[in-house]
């Protein structure tokens, strides 16, 4: 079995904390991508998955606790945040936004990577193994991938929390507002367009949905044989 390297986001808008960071999580085989900004991350984390998030609080433009709050509810992303020694109040604030855990500045690179590692052991082991099967088809929620006959389609995560959601609730019903409450967007057309594009990659004949259905009036349900 390969080993695991977890991929880890660095956001601090400090050049110098960004490089050293990157330095010694690279010197302890972590992959690593970094952004100077919270919408520099909000970019990055909309095209890869990553592990684990390492983010400063103070930013110019939104700060870390923002960025938090902007994405938490879709992310389910760890996150180390870095703050001042003076920042009591927003280390508080963090923690009950979402924040899994807090290192203040200036911090020893081995308490960081420390850190880091017991957060990634305890979420791999209350990790669920979200790899589900049915008919023909194979949903890896962990991978983003959706395997159908011999192909293989890729999934984002506004996709992975609709259908884990679905998944984890078959024969339910799901209206277009509980799904746009789920991911956060009120246009029911657009959910429309992201139902279609699941069943492009679910089902043999996506015209005639045979797990993803329509409920005329009522939704969306998930029938899972």
């Amino acid at each position: 079995m390969d080993k695991f390297i977890a991929h880890i986001l660095v956001v601090d808008d400090d050049d110098g904390i960004r490089s050293l960071v990157k330095k010694y999580l690279n010197e302890n085989n972590f992959l690593v991508t970094t952004a100077n900004s919270a919408e520099d991350a909000s970019e990055k984390i909309s095209i890869i998955k990553f592990d684990l998030i390492i983010l400063d609080i103070m930013m110019p433009g939104k700060n870390g606790l923002e960025f938090i709050k902007d994405h938490k509810k879709k992310l389910d992303t760890p996150i180390i945040l870095l703050t001042a020694k003076g920042e009591a109040n927003e280390r508080v604030e963090g923690l009950e936004t979402g924040a899994d855990d807090y290192l203040p500045k200036p911090f020893e690179p081995k308490e960081l990577i420390l850190r880091i590692k017991n957060i990634l052991d305890k979420t791999l082991k209350t990790e669920q193994v979200r790899i589900i099967e049915f008919a023909n088809v194979k949903i890896d929620l962990n991978k983003l991938l959706i395997h159908k006959n011999d192909k293989e389609f890729k999934i984002n995560n506004t996709e992975k929390i609709i259908l884990e959601k679905m998944i984890n609730n078959p024969g339910k019903t799901f209206s277009r507002e509980d799904i746009g409450q789920l991911i956060e967007l009120d246009k029911e057309r657009s959910i429309d367009v992201i139902i279609t594009r699941l069943r492009k990659k679910i089902e043999i004949d996506p015209k005639n949905p045979k797990f993803l259905q329509t409920i005329r009036g009522a939704g969306y349900v998930l029938w899972i044989e």
